[in-house]
């Protein structure tokens, strides 16, 4: 049996998707639902179980699984990085996350989990090693704490570990997580009820919509999940991103012009849609300010080092595949 933490998330409900597509249903899923809307992930899933996050750290605990996992994929953890309780955080998703990460050890279990490129904050350099690395907020500061932790257990290792530090990731299953969805879902909404879409103007020297992030869709993610879950005997910790920095304009005209191909029009450029009043930018809030990374860029040389070859989608399709998908859901 397969277990998904985060399982009804964004994340984590592709990869429970993408492992009933290879005809894996023995599944256990494991969320928190106290905010119940995550469910809608999960209603066209075949899984085998769910539980609680708090059942199942206790039953882990307990002894009461006796017949050894195939694999934990660890997605569950609060992603909000405006989340200031530190406390919550860091037993959240650096407390648990060590539980998760002994019990594989012990048992000898692969364990695939999420990090963040969060944990690089405002640097200019994204590449796997500490001295790039210097997170703006707790939520970073608990993900990068955990690869840490990691790091120190790889040389003495007795199964699979896997770290991945997701950088902006968009697609299908994210419409339950409010403020933290993607770029590319608020722009949906945005457009779908008002006719325009909102960017902030200018910040940290990039010119209005100008700030730029390695934007990859969800579809990829998942792949480079099913990569690693089929070569056990990689380890590391691996950015997962496009490898390429595409400006939040970018996704705002891929967006419009797959309204516009709905309705049967010609695409149209950012300047156009500017002079258009398409697109609106808006004062960058204060409460952002030396805690937002206006420039990120995925260096995937390791991850290709592994043996990952497949291409990945530019903002121009990725996002379009996911407009259309958000279009024909009406």
């Amino acid at each position: 049996m397969y277990v998904v933490t985060g399982g009804a998330g964004f994340i984590g409900a592709n990869l429970v998707k993408a492992l009933n597509a290879r005809g894996e249903k023995e599944i256990l899923v494991v969320d928190d639902l106290e905010h119940g809307d995550k469910f809608r992930n999960l209603v066209d899933c075949d899984i085998a179980d769910y539980l609680d996050k708090r059942d199942f750290l206790e039953r882990l605990g307990d002894g009461e699984f006796k017949k050894k996992f195939k694999t934990i994929l660890h997605e569950g953890a609060c992603s909000d990085t405006m989340e200031h309780n530190g406390v919550y955080m860091m037993g959240n998703n650096y407390e648990y996350s060590k539980v998760l990460l002994h019990y594989c050890q012990t048992k000898r279990i692969p364990f695939l989990y999420a990090s963040s490129a969060a944990v690089y904050g405002a640097g200019k350099d994204f590449r796997e090693t500490p001295e790039h690395e210097s997170p703006l907020n707790v939520y970073g500061y608990s993900k990068w704490l955990f690869d840490q932790y990691v790091r120190r257990m790889l040389s003495k290792k007795s199964a699979q570990i896997v770290g991945f530090r997701y950088f902006n990731v968009y697609g299908d299953r994210e419409q339950h997580k409010g403020r933290m969805a993607s770029v590319a879902f608020h722009h949906f909404n945005q457009y779908r009820d008002s006719g325009k879409v909102k960017l902030f103007v200018g910040c940290d020297g990039y010119g209005d919509g100008e700030q730029r992030r390695d934007f990859i869709s969800v579809e990829d993610a998942v792949a480079v999940n099913l990569f690693f879950l089929d070569h056990p005997q990689k380890s590391g910790i691996y950015n997962v991103g496009t490898g390429r920095a595409q400006p939040f304009n970018d996704v705002a005209t891929a967006v419009i012009n797959s309204f516009r191909k709905a309705e049967s029009k010609p695409s149209a450029s950012i300047k156009t849609l500017q002079e258009e009043h398409r697109v609106e930018y808006i004062p960058f809030p204060e409460t952002l300010r030396g805690k937002y990374q206006s420039y990120t860029q995925a260096d995937v040389t390791l991850l290709r080092r592994a043996g990952y070859k497949k291409a990945f989608m530019s903002v121009e399709e990725g996002v379009s595949r996911y407009m259309a998908k958000l279009l024909n859901a009406g």
